[in-house]
């Protein structure tokens, strides 16, 4: 607490004039932004919602206010792509994502065919255009989205041309077709799903289910394109690994250019199948939590609880960071995200790595032990500070008049 204490000491927040060329300065952290190639001490400059300069140097006279980030990890908002955020709707362990996401870093969500196209409207009304928080969305082929195993086993509601047509309305929001839970031995759910994906020209993400009458080699033979993308690649139940070892159709698909998504969720994250891969230099290329109600309160719990799970693993950081941020935005081609290129959206997390011991959960509550974990400091969505957990950018109470109107998040 002490130390903790003479840190916030030192993390000023300087208020300069209101003609001043930049809204906020985030000063001294360590910047980590994997598309251009940055991991070192940088200044970060934001003006009208945009990132406006990343330098090793930017005078704070510039700036209308500064926030001295020293000691702190400066990099893009985290973006989920499996994060399950249609709450209320037909998929009953959804969350609403504002009350998860930016105490994580995170700015941008992509929800996995928790809605189809008969559901999707609702979906956007109620979450999407309501949300602080970026959602965007992958189609469930099954028009009712995930609603229940009769609903995501009937193949008669699994139609391509609705499905595309809804993605072509929201081009740029839907990002993904999503295929999941199917029990049956057809491949129609998938041969589907990758139609609909290359009519939308969006990727389609798979959750293969339990590999009993179907084979993951098969799928990525004859089925996915480069840029699909295999969730839930750490579950172990779908033939990732064989007789201790990776699946060699895992390889080879990786030089297709098909991705693997972590997916941890409540069932799809062990450690007996992560220490092996390890071992085996077999990494995600993205890394995502499938949050639901269940995966928040179990193993996964959060997104930087996965993250640091990786770090666990051997996962340097810079990497972690990138397969968490610039890896995930490619992958929804929506590359105008998780980056802090000039002139991009500033969408930003600012990270502390714990040293210490920790623990991390798998789905079954086995446990590894870790000596560093990532917390976050503060977030910025759209140039706005929107969680600040130790007050790193706002003023001492003590410098405030007595007049001092409450803060917008006061009642």
């Amino acid at each position: 607490m002490v130390a903790l204490g003479m840190l916030l000491l030192g993390l000023s927040v300087v208020q300069t004039g209101s003609a001043a060329t930049y809204d906020l300065l985030l000063k001294g952290g360590h910047v980590i932004d994997a598309r251009n190639g940055v991991s070192a001490v940088r200044d970060v400059a934001i003006k009208d919602g945009r990132i406006a300069a990343v330098s090793p140097a930017i005078n704070p006279a510039t700036a209308l206010k500064t926030v001295d980030v020293s000691g702190l990890y400066v990099t893009p908002g985290l973006i989920d792509i499996h994060f399950h955020a249609y709450a209320g709707g037909t998929y009953p362990r959804g969350v609403a994502p504002d009350g998860f996401t930016f105490r994580t870093g995170t700015t941008t969500v992509v929800d996995p065919g928790s809605s189809g196209w008969r559901t999707f409207d609702d979906f956007k009304t109620r979450i999407i255009d309501v949300s602080k928080t970026r959602v965007l969305a992958m189609l469930n082929i099954v028009g009712y989205g995930i609603a229940g195993a009769e609903r995501e086993n009937d193949l008669t509601d699994m139609e391509v041309q609705p499905t595309v047509a809804m993605a072509l309305k929201h081009k740029g929001l839907v990002v993904g077709i999503k295929s999941a839970h199917y029990a049956g031995p057809e491949w129609d759910p998938f041969s589907r799903s990758v139609e609909a994906g290359k009519l939308a020209d969006i990727p389609v993400m798979v959750d293969f289910g339990s590999a009993k009458v179907r084979t993951i080699k098969e799928l990525f033979e004859k089925y996915f394109r480069a840029g699909d993308i295999f969730t839930h690649c750490y579950g172990g139940m779908r033939g990732e690994v064989i007789d201790g070892k990776i699946n060699p159709a895992i390889f080879a698909a990786q030089k297709k250019g098909i991705l693997f998504d972590v997916g941890h969720g409540g069932g799809s994250f062990v450690f007996r199948t992560a220490v092996p891969a390890f071992k085996e230099r077999w990494y995600p290329d993205t890394i995502s939590t499938d949050m639901h109600i269940n995966s928040m309160n179990a193993g996964m719990k959060d997104m930087l609880n996965v993250m640091s799970k990786f770090l666990a693993l051997g996962m340097p950081l810079d990497q972690v960071i990138a397969r968490s941020t610039w890896a995930p935005a490619k992958a929804v081609k929506q590359e105008a995200l998780g980056h802090l290129s000039v002139g991009a959206v500033a969408d930003v997390a600012v990270l502390r790595l714990e040293k210490g011991r920790f623990g991390f959960l798998d789905q079954d509550g086995a446990r590894m032990s870790g000596t560093q974990k990532l917390t976050a400091e503060v977030t910025i969505k759209d140039g706005k500070v929107v969680y600040d957990l130790n007050g790193l950018a706002s003023p001492e109470w003590s410098a405030l008049p007595a007049s001092a109107t409450r803060s917008p998040g006061g009642r």
